[in-house]
C-alpha cells in the first residue's frame, strides 16, 4: 500500500509529500494523585530519560522524559507526565456514578470492557516502546516484578503480559526458549519475527474508565522486512 495522500493541485498540501520529514512528536500522560515519583520511576525503568522535574504552582509536579539518550533536546520522542487535572478527574468521577462502578447495579459494559483488556492489552489506547536488544526488555520486565514485590509503591499496581513471536526462526525459536521470560509461552504476537511485552499499571489515568494504562515494549529481528511492526497478520 503505498503512502501519502492524493491531492488536487489546488490543495495547499499538493507536492508536499515527497519532501515531508516527519516523526512522533510527544505524548502527553497523566499520573493518579499521589502516584507521581512511582509513576516517573516506571517510564525510567522501561529505559526513558528524564530531563525535567518541574515544581508546579498547583502543588503537583510536572515531569519531561525523552527517547533520544544521544541527545536529550530533540524535540521528538518526548513523554510529558503531569498530574491527571481536576477537570478530568470530574469527568472520570461522573462516569464511574453514572455506570455504577463498584456497585451492585454497575452497568454490564464495565465487565465486558475489562473482559476484553485482559484478553488483549492492546484493545485500548497503549504505549509502545521499540527496543534494541531482547536482553533489555529482559531485564526492564525482571526489574519491574522486583518492583511490583518489594516496592510498596508499586505493590499490587503491576500486571504483566508478553507475547512470543510466531515459530519458525529456528534461532529466534532457541533464544525464545533459554529467556527467562518468553521460555514456555504460548501465546503469540499478531506478526513474526519480533515479541511483545506489556506491563498494565493503574500508576497511569487513560481510557474511558480512567483506570489505567498499558506500556509496551518491543524488539523486532534485525535485517527482517516483514515483522510485528511492519505488518500485521491474524494469529488468534
Amino acid at each position: 500500500m503505498s503512502g501519502g495522500l492524493t491531492m488536487d493541485r489546488e490543495s495547499p498540501l499538493s507536492g508536499l509529500d515527497a519532501t515531508l520529514e516527519q516523526s512522533i512528536g510527544h505524548v502527553n500522560l497523566h499520573y493518579r494523585a499521589g502516584d507521581g515519583v512511582a509513576a516517573a520511576k516506571l517510564l525510567e525503568v522501561l529505559g526513558l530519560i528524564k530531563t525535567e522535574e518541574m515544581p508546579l504552582p498547583n502543588g503537583t509536579m510536572f515531569f519531561r522524559f525523552t527517547t533520544n539518550r544521544h541527545d536529550l533536546d530533540r524535540g521528538d520522542g518526548i513523554v510529558y507526565l503531569g498530574q491527571l487535572p481536576d477537570a478530568l478527574a470530574g469527568v472520570y468521577a461522573a462516569v464511574h456514578a453514572r455506570l455504577g462502578l463498584g456497585t451492585a447495579d454497575e452497568h454490564p459494559s464495565v465487565a465486558a470492557l475489562r473482559a476484553a483488556q485482559a484478553r488483549d492489552p492492546e484493545h485500548n489506547f497503549h504505549t509502545g516502546f521499540l527496543m534494541n536488544t531482547l536482553e533489555q526488555i529482559e531485564a526492564r520486565m525482571a526489574e519491574l516484578k522486583r518492583l511490583e514485590q518489594t516496592n510498596p509503591a508499586f505493590q499490587e499496581r503491576l500486571q504483566f503480559l508478553v507475547n512470543r513471536a510466531m515459530p519458525g526462526n529456528a534461532a529466534f525459536d532457541a533464544r525464545l526458549d533459554a529467556s527467562p521470560l518468553y521460555r514456555g509461552i504460548t501465546r503469540y504476537t499478531f506478526g513474526r519475527n519480533g515479541v511483545q511485552a506489556f506491563v498494565a499499571t493503574d500508576l497511569f489515568v487513560s481510557g474511558p474508565l480512567g483506570e489505567g494504562l498499558v506500556f509496551e515494549l518491543d524488539y523486532v529481528l534485525p535485517g527482517e522486512r516483514q515483522h510485528i511492526l511492519s505488518r500485521t497478520e491474524l494469529t488468534r
